[in-house]
C-alpha cells in the first residue's frame, strides 16, 4: 500500500532454508505489514543450505517481493577432502583431533582466507547490484541480518555509497560467537574480524541484538542498541489437544554439537537408571535434530544410548507436537566463553509449550534470568551434579504422581507479532 514505508532486508537464510537461522526474519516479514512497513527481501538464488524446510514459505505473504542473485560458495571444494560428504554447518565442528591432515588444512584456509565467512564473495556483487537497484527503487531503510556476518558488509558498503538508513540485526555475536574459538585463526585474522565488526557497529544507524549480554558487549562501540529477542509464533502451529508422553520423556530440539554436550546430565541419568529399575524403564530421551559423534559417544559411555530416540531434523511445524507432548524439555547451552549471552531461539517455543524446562548453562546468564522471570524452568551449571540429580529425581517423582506441570507466565510478550511491533518502532525511529 502507498502509505507503507519500504524496508529492504538483506539475509542469507530464507526459505527453502530450514533451521533456526531463517526463523527470525521470516517471522518479521510475516507481520511487518501490520505495523506500516513493506518488506522487500534480498537473498541468494542458489545458497548451499545445510537444512531445508519448504513449509516456511507458506507463512509469508504470497505477493512478497523477493530479489535473488546468484552466490558462489566454496563448500563444494571442501567436500572433496571431507569424511562426511553431507553438508555441515559452522556450529557443527567436531574435535580437530579427529580431522585428517587435509581437513585440518582446509579448516585453516576456511578460518583465515574467508573472513568474516565463506559468503564474502557475495559482498561486492551484491553491493553493486543493490546500489543500482536502490537508485531506481527507493526504500526508507535497509536491514542486514547476520550471521553470516558478510551480510553486514553489504550494508556497510551501501551505507557508505548511499548514506541510506541502516539497521544491523545480530542473531548471534561476531567475534565472540560460540564456534569461533574452535577455528585456527591467526592473530592477523582475529584483528581483521574485530576491525570489520567495529566498523559495522559504529556505522549502522541502529543495531538490534537478541540478548542483554550482547548489548553490553557492543556498548564499547555504539550506543545505538536495542534488544529484540527471538520468540514463538503459535499462529503458525496447529494447537490440537495433546496427550503427554506416557514415558518420562526428556526432549531436546535442535543441533546438539560437542559444545552443547551435557556430559554430567548423561552421567546422572545413567546412574539413576542403574539405581532405579522403574526410572530405567520409563526414561526416554528424544533428540530432534542433528547430533554429533561426541554426543553419541557420551550417551554410550553413560549407558543410556538405548534409552534414546534419534528423530533427526524435522520441518519447523512438526517440532511443536514433540514439545507439547514432552514431560520435560531439555535445553543445553554451548559450554563456551560467550555462554552467558546465549539465549537459544527454541527456549521461547519451549515456554509456549508450557512444559517444564531443564537447562544446562550459566546460572548467571541471560537464559537463567529469562527462566526465572517466566517461571518456566530451572537451570544448572555445566559442572553441577548434586543439585541437578536431586532436581531430576523430583521431576520423576512428580511425573509418577501425574503432577509434572509447566508454569510459564507472561509468554505473550514473546510472541513474534509483538516482537515485530518492537522492530517496526525501531525502524520508525531511525527514519524519523
Amino acid at each position: 500500500m502507498p502509505n507503507r514505508k519500504r524496508v529492504l532486508i538483506i539475509t542469507y537464510y530464507w526459505p527453502p532454508a530450514g533451521g533456526s537461522g531463517v526463523q527470525r526474519w521470516v517471522k518479521f516479514a510475516k507481520y511487518l505489514r501490520d505495523y506500516g512497513w513493506e518488506p522487500i527481501i534480498y537473498t541468494p538464488a542458489n545458497a548451499d543450505y545445510a537444512l531445508v524446510d519448504q513449509s516456511l514459505s507458506e507463512e509469508l505473504p504470497s505477493d512478497l517481493e523477493v530479489i535473488k542473485q546468484p552466490i558462489w560458495e566454496p563448500y563444494a571444494l571442501a567436500q572433496l577432502f571431507s569424511r562426511n560428504k553431507g553438508k555441515q554447518r559452522a556450529g557443527f565442528l567436531e574435535d580437530s583431533k579427529q580431522l585428517s591432515y587435509f581437513q585440518r588444512k582446509l579448516l585453516w584456509i576456511r578460518a583465515n582466507w574467508f573472513i568474516p565467512d565463506a559468503r564474502k564473495f557475495w559482498v561486492k556483487r551484491s553491493t553493486r547490484f543493490l546500489n543500482k537497484y536502490l537508485k531506481e527503487q527507493a526504500v526508507d531503510a535497509i536491514v542486514t541480518n547476520g550471521p553470516p556476518h558478510s551480510m553486514h558488509l553489504i550494508g556497510l558498503g551501501l551505507k557508505r555509497k548511499l548514506n541510506i538508513k541502516w539497521l544491523a540485526d545480530f542473531r548471534d555475536p561476531w567475534t565472540s560467537i560460540d564456534y569461533l574459538h574452535h577455528l585456527p585463526l591467526t592473530q592477523r585474522s582475529i584483528q581483521k574480524h574485530a576491525r570489520l565488526e567495529q566498523a559495522v557497529l559504529r556505522t549502522a544507524d541502529q543495531v538490534t541484538v537478541v540478548s542483554n549480554t550482547m548489548k553490553e558487549e557492543f556498548e564499547a562501540y555504539t550506543d545505538k542498541l536495542t534488544v529484540i529477542m527471538n520468540g514463538h509464533d503459535l499462529s503458525s502451529t496447529r494447537q490440537d489437544p495433546t496427550t503427554l508422553d506416557t514415558t518420562f520423556s526428556l526432549v531436546h530440539v535442535g543441533l546438539m554439537n560437542m559444545d552443547r554436550n551435557p556430559i554430567r546430565l548423561w552421567r546422572i541419568l545413567g546412574e539413576l537408571c542403574k539405581q532405579d529399575t522403574l526410572f530405567n524403564e520409563k526414561l526416554r530421551i528424544k533428540l530432534i535434530g542433528e547430533v554429533s559423534a561426541a554426543v553419541l559417544q557420551s550417551l554410550k559411555e553413560a549407558g543410556i544410548h538405548d534409552c534414546c530416540e534419534f528423530v533427526g531434523y524435522l520441518p519447523h511445524g512438526e517440532v511443536h507436537h514433540f514439545q507439547r507432548k514432552a514431560q520435560v524439555l531439555l535445553l543445553a547451552v554451548n559450554n563456551v566463553p560467550s555462554a552467558k549471552g546465549i539465549v537459544t531461539g527454541k527456549v521461547f517455543e519451549y515456554m509456549a509449550a508450557h512444559r517444564p524446562i531443564l537447562a544446562i548453562g550459566p546460572e548467571d546468564g541471560d537464559l537463567a534470568r529469562l527462566l526465572r522471570e517466566s517461571k518456566s524452568g530451572s537451570i544448572f551449571g555445566f559442572s553441577e551434579e548434586e543439585d541437578l540429580k536431586a532436581h531430576i529425581i523430583k521431576l520423576f517423582d512428580r511425573y509418577q504422581e501425574g503432577k509434572l506441570l509447566g508454569s510459564t507466565v507472561d509468554v505473550a510478550q514473546y510472541s513474534r507479532k509483538n516482537l515485530t511491533e518492537k522492530m517496526a518502532i525501531t525502524l520508525n525511529q531511525i527514519v524519523a
